[in-house]
């Protein structure tokens, strides 16, 4: 076995027991060597401290209630002895020696003691039977047991010296309330152990290592008591891996000066006295760095979360500003629009002006035109008219003049010609007038009808504009009553629901002074959902009696269903 070794000690230690090689920087594996560093007995087994962990494997039997009932009738009977024995005895000393005004008032004082000590043994047994026990209440009643059993004792004292006999009295005095008291700490033990079976228990220390050693034994249970710890084995374990420890310092350095060991491999030795083990010991300046980077990791963390959060609170302000800004932006835009529009109807509307102006004096120009047209037609016509008459003259004379002279025929004939010709000519003349005519009549009515067209344009934007105008007040005037139809609407309902959970509260109330079995209440609540429906049982889904009755099966709510329906049948109305 070499010196960096760990040596093995009488009672294993558990497999999370770290090695020293860890702290002294040694890779040498722990040795396997069957050596022990105290040859102490395994003295600490549960038969012998007394204090078996192992609880009852189930509840009590008849037989085990039996006995536990004899014990308590038992204890009772010891109480009322030792009551009966220290009344009278602790009454007379308290007139005759404590200056008591009377033997009332002494045995008041008595009384008072006793009834004391019961009530407080009562309520100590009573919260550990309740799982809260009180655990400075026993002193008191360890105080008031003293002085009742030192007033027994002095009760019986002698008058002169005291004699062998004496001193036997005064402890026959104190025997019954010692005794009581032990009983009633049995008992609270016991309560305890029952009604908190998983609590750790706490191991004796066997009364041979307290003679046999009785300062360290004093050490080892103040340290029991200080740090918590229940096992004494476990206490021993550790003090052994103490010892085998600080004995594998002083092996490891030479002359046994362990002076030299550094702060880590003295840890053991300085944290002992504080309930640390050799492993936890060795293992703490690990877990206090680790302790420490998990402090930096979560500061930088936090850091980063409070980072996070300003970039956070940033990027929404800034979309905040980028939002109003583009509400500004849509509002502004909305009012250009509007205006915008607003110019062009006037800008069409004025055009529309311009145009029909235009087109009414170019109508105007164009009537006169054609008024001018047709006085020039009308002259030629009546010029025209007056040639044919001449021309007909003409060929009256030239028919007189051809039955009056055959020889002129010729010249005659050379006449009709002529005048043939010359009223071609006119006539067509006078179609080309009246071509001309129509023409200026059909321009002129085109005119009108272009005007007529540009007031009717006009007239229809008028028109869709007003139009839309009465659409906009209709649909603000239909918002305006749907909105108050909903406030009216949700009115009604909150004035529904506030009398269908009064009349809810009363059927609740009346069943409540009935005191109606769960059923019973269950079904009366499907005839009060069945008459919110309108009365028919038939309306009410089975789901919705599931879901509020929380039932799972689809034909137990059709039972309720049912039974509630003959339930209303029979004249049941919530209200009364």
């Amino acid at each position: 076995m070499t010196i960096t070794d760990w040596p093995r000690t009488a009672a294993e230690p558990d497999s999370d027991s770290a090695s020293p090689a860890a702290v002294s920087g040694t890779s040498t594996p722990v040795s396997q060597t069957p050596g022990t560093v105290s040859e102490t007995a395994e003295f600490v087994s549960e038969t012998e401290s007394g204090t078996g962990t192992k609880h009852s494997p189930g509840p009590l039997t008849g037989t085990q209630k039996w006995a536990a009932g004899a014990i308590v009738i038992a204890a009772l009977v010891l109480a009322g002895i030792g009551l009966y024995l220290s009344f009278e005895h602790v009454a007379v000393f308290a007139f005759e020696q404590l200056r008591f005004e009377s033997l009332g008032k002494g045995q008041l004082f008595a009384v008072g003691v006793d009834v004391g000590i019961m009530v407080m043994i009562a309520v100590d047994l009573l919260m550990a039977w309740l799982k809260r026990p009180i655990s400075w209440i026993r002193y008191p009643v360890w105080l008031l047991t003293s002085a009742t059993v030192v007033l027994n004792a002095a009760s019986g004292a002698p008058q002169g010296a005291w004699k062998l006999l004496d001193y036997v009295a005064a402890g026959a005095h104190g025997v019954v309330p010692i005794l009581f008291i032990t009983v009633v700490e049995l008992g609270r033990t016991a309560i305890d152990r029952i009604v908190r079976p998983d609590q750790d228990e706490r191991d004796s220390i066997p009364w041979l290592r307290w003679v046999l050693a009785p300062v360290a034994t004093a050490r080892i249970f103040r340290r029991m008591r200080l740090w918590g710890v229940t096992s004494y084995p476990e206490m021993i374990r550790r003090d052994q891996e103490l010892i085998a420890y600080e004995q594998w310092l002083k092996r490891k350095y030479e002359g046994g000066d362990i002076s030299k060991a550094s702060e880590d491999e003295l840890l053991p030795m300085k944290m002992a006295p504080y309930g640390y083990t050799v492993a936890q010991a060795l293992a703490m300046p690990d877990e206090q760095e680790q302790a420490a980077q998990e402090r930096e990791e979560e500061a930088e963390r936090r850091r980063l979360d409070a980072e996070t959060r300003s970039e956070v609170a940033k990027s929404k302000a800034e979309s905040e500003r980028l939002r109003a800004k583009g509400e500004v932006e849509t509002v502004r835009a909305e009012i250009d629009g509007q205006t915008g529009q607003a110019r062009a109807h006037a800008r069409a509307q004025v055009s529309a002006a311009e145009r029909a102006a235009e087109l009414e004096e170019q109508a105007l120009d164009n009537a006169v035109i054609a008024e001018a047209r047709t006085r020039e037609a009308e002259a030629a016509r009546k010029e025209a008219q007056e040639r044919e008459a001449e021309a007909q003259a003409d060929l009256r004379a030239a028919e007189l003049e051809r039955q009056a002279a055959e020889k002129r025929k010729l010249a005659v004939e050379a006449d009709r010609v002529a005048a043939a010709e010359a009223q071609a000519v006119e006539t067509q003349a006078i179609a080309e007038a009246r071509e001309a005519a129509a023409e200026a009549n059909r321009r002129a009515a085109e005119t009108e009808r272009d005007a007529a067209e540009t007031q009717r344009a006009t007239a229809e934007i008028h028109r869709k504009k007003a139009e839309e105008a009465r659409l906009q007040e209709v649909a603000l005037a239909d918002a305006a009553r749907a909105k108050k139809e909903a406030a009216e609407a949700e009115r009604a309902a909150a004035e529904t629901r506030r009398v269908a959970a009064e009349v809810e509260r009363r059927a609740v109330e009346a069943e409540d002074v009935a005191k109606l079995k769960p059923r019973e209440r269950a079904v009366r609540r499907v005839a009060r959902m069945i008459l919110a429906v309108g009365g028919d049982a038939d309306r009410l889904p089975l789901a919705d009696i599931q879901h509020e009755l929380a039932v799972t099966s689809p034909g137990t709510a059709s039972e309720y269903r049912t039974e509630a329906a003959e339930l209303l049948a029979g004249g049941y109305r919530p209200e009364q």
